[in-house]
């Protein structure tokens, strides 16, 4: 089948049908509301007018501007959007050209051709894990067309072979290919349209309150105008909601129709793999951007991102043994769902993508395979490949202010410091992800008699036995978001629970099977840590060292007792301190900071105590240590002379925000001694 010949699915001819019925709505709502606008415009200059001449005046004049201008200033909030373009920042992007990448540009055109689109206007590059096509709009957009740019994300290419590089394009220029799609275009400016009216009216809310500074009788007819704008805004709202829905929806399809024709311009599994693979890259490269914002104190940056983030891409996927080829993981399906084990399913009509995995079960369906090229690195399409990581490097670092000048870390310093970051922050590899979510327990010999602790280390942290402890977390969470449906604090009057759909009705039948299967779940687990406490407890036995692993345990369930009452702390002054992001008068603002007083002095309490404890010593460095005594040096006000007192609010919050790290920092590093001391147990065991 020729990409000309791929029909619509019906799914797709629905929501294209909802998003002509919201275009249309919105045509009609808007041509009433404008109607309406104009004939009231019209009185307001006539009564003015009219005033001026019945009883002429400098009051009346006054009085008789402001009549006119509240008519002018509603037609012209309803006629705003038509000179308000939408521009694309492009200060992160190098723009290419095909003398500097011939090879790239003959792969577009050979798309282009075979998808039967317009070539680019213009082609960037962008430092992210990225590939998409935009163009500047406006409402004039909707009636001429416009040549839309290409944007590829240099971190994507990192991370991709060559074949799933023209697959990702496919899908881009498949979503401009047939006539179907241009209604996604008309349903974008609308929704533009809408939210401009409703939320992007700094530059208007500016004029008309310059306008009404003029005179107080001004002034007076500025808030009856104000006044009618919110009743329109009430309604374009409802339109809102309607309009937005439907182009959500009409753009998942988009997303499985632009899928397809990418899959019958090089098959299924190119672009699958790639998909799969785009959260493991996403994520690698901002582990490597938070690895360098740790180090701007350091003043250290890289001159090649790529080169490391490639390097974690590998890491991480040996971590959670996913296979590799060619040095790029070949991520399972399975593991996009390894820690979402939910058997609630509800349609999101707020989401403007379908999920990777509906993505790729769909590509399968299409049964397109091709016998593909041999692997070949994406980023050998360029020329100087080396020259764009460093270019693209620079440019992504050159926003970042550093205290002095930068030094520069090589690939193995950056292995080496990366790796030990990685370990110092994660559990032994031994637990597989079991306590991640979850502490260790201890229990009474009592408890234990039944048992027998024949099962290796291995068995009792099996994929399987973490699985466990991901259903459980999964099960709780879909009892909360159901008694939230039964209670409509979600409006949500259908889904589907374990394959099956259900009414809101039904939750309260329902609860109680699910409830119980929490239960038989929670003794399997609870079986499981009973096993795992006398494994380690018998070789704590036999090596001696049953005092130090029983101290061990109470040191953590001491502290995990007390954590949630340190940590409330942070979130009671936090939740506290929002009023500092409102318009409140001064007085309200005085009596806010009044109240808190008592709780910032346990606050400081709480940081003296940390940073006297040895528990935190290793983990305090100069710099938190000086921003942390900086804030208990005195007594700090953050109000006054009728403004914020901007840097004290920071002092403040940079030491909130520190004991909250400290905290969870502390919380980790006692688990992690008991963890590790039992990997200890159990490796001196396999030794003797």
């Amino acid at each position: 089948m020729s990409i000309s010949q791929i029909q619509p699915s019906s799914e797709f001819k629905s929501q294209a049908k909802k998003a002509i019925f919201s275009i249309v709505f919105f045509a009609i709502a808007y041509a009433l509301l404008l109607t309406f606008t104009v004939g009231l415009t019209v009185l307001c200059i006539y009564a003015g007018i009219y005033l001026v001449t019945a009883l002429p005046g400098l009051v009346t004049l006054a009085l008789g501007i402001g009549v006119a201008s509240s008519g002018l200033f509603i037609l012209m909030f309803l006629l705003k959007f038509i000179f308000k373009s939408h521009t694309i920042d492009r200060s992160h992007l190098v723009e290419i050209n095909r003398k500097d990448e011939p090879e790239l540009f003959r792969m577009i055109e050979e798309i282009v051709t075979e998808v039967g689109t317009d070539f680019p206007k213009k082609v960037y590059l962008s430092g992210d894990v990225n590939a998409s096509v935009f163009y500047d709009s406006s409402f004039w957009s909707m009636f001429f067309p416009i040549r839309k740019n290409l944007q590829i994300g240099l971190g994507l290419i990192n991370t991709i072979s060559k074949i799933e590089l023209k697959a990702i394009l496919a899908h881009e220029f498949g979503h401009f290919s047939q006539k179907t799609m241009k209604l996604g275009s008309y349903v974008y400016n609308v929704n533009h349209v809408i939210y401009n009216l409703l939320y992007d009216n700094d530059s208007y809310d500016n004029l008309i309150q310059k306008w009404a500074n003029i005179s107080s009788y001004f002034s007076i007819f500025v808030v009856v105008a104000v006044k009618i704008i919110a009743a329109i805004q009430w309604c374009l709202r409802k339109l809102y909601d309607v309009v937005n829905r439907n182009y959500l929806g009409l753009s998942r399809e988009m997303e499985f129709q632009a899928d397809e024709i990418a899959a019958h311009i090089t098959g299924y599994k190119p672009l699958a793999n790639a998909l799969l693979r785009m959260s493991l890259s996403e994520h690698a490269f901002n582990s490597v951007l938070s690895f360098y914002d740790e180090r701007v104190e350091q003043n250290v940056k890289t001159s090649n991102i790529y080169r490391e983030h490639l390097y974690v891409v590998q890491l991480l996927a040996n971590r959670s043994n996913i296979p590799q080829t060619n040095g790029l993981p070949l991520v399972p399906l399975e593991e996009l769902n390894r820690y979402n084990k939910s058997k609630l399913v509800i349609e999101d009509q707020w989401s403007s993508h379908p999920s990777t995995e509906d993505r790729v079960e769909k590509l399968k369906l299409t049964e397109i395979e091709f016998n593909n090229e041999e692997f070949i690195p994406a980023m050998n399409i360029f020329k100087n490949s080396l020259l764009l990581e460093e270019t693209m490097t620079s440019k992504i670092f050159s926003k970042v202010k550093y205290p002095s000048e930068t030094s520069l870390i090589d690939i193995s310093e950056f292995e080496t410091q990366f790796q030990n970051d990685f370990y110092a922050n994660s559990f032994p590899e031994v637990f597989n992800g079991y306590y991640d979510s979850k502490s260790p327990k201890r229990y009474d010999s009592i408890h234990l008699d039944s048992l027998q602790s024949t099962a290796p280390i291995e068995s009792l942290f099996s994929d399987y036995n973490v699985g466990l402890i991901y259903k459980e977390i999964a099960i709780r969470n879909d009892i909360e978001v159901l008694k939230q449906i039964s209670d409509k604090s979600l409006n949500i009057k259908t889904f589907d629970y374990d394959g099956k759909k259900y009414s809101r009705k039904e939750v309260k039948s329902l609860l109680p099977k699910i409830q119980s299967d929490l239960k038989t779940l929670n003794d399997e687990i609870e079986l499981n840590d009973k096993a795992i406490y006398l494994f380690f407890n018998k070789l704590s036995k036999e090596q001696g060292n049953i005092s130090s692993l029983t101290s061990l345990y109470e040191e953590f369930e001491i502290f995990d007792k007390e954590f949630d009452n340190k940590y409330e702390l942070y979130t009671q002054l936090s939740g506290l301190l929002n009023f500092t992001y409102e318009t409140l008068p001064f007085e309200r603002i005085l009596k806010n900071f009044q109240h808190i007083k008592p709780i910032e002095e346990k606050l400081k309490n709480a940081i003296k105590d940390i940073l006297t404890s040895e528990h935190y010593k290793e983990e305090i460095t100069p710099e938190l240590r000086e921003k942390l005594e900086l804030y208990l040096s005195k007594n700090w006000e953050y109000f006054g002379r009728e403004k914020y007192l901007d840097y004290n609010l920071t002092v403040l919050f940079t030491a909130l925000n520190n004991y909250a790290y400290l905290l969870s920092r502390g919380y980790f590093l006692i688990k992690k001694n008991l963890l590790t001391y039992q990997l200890g147990l159990a490796t001196k065991s396999m030794i003797a």
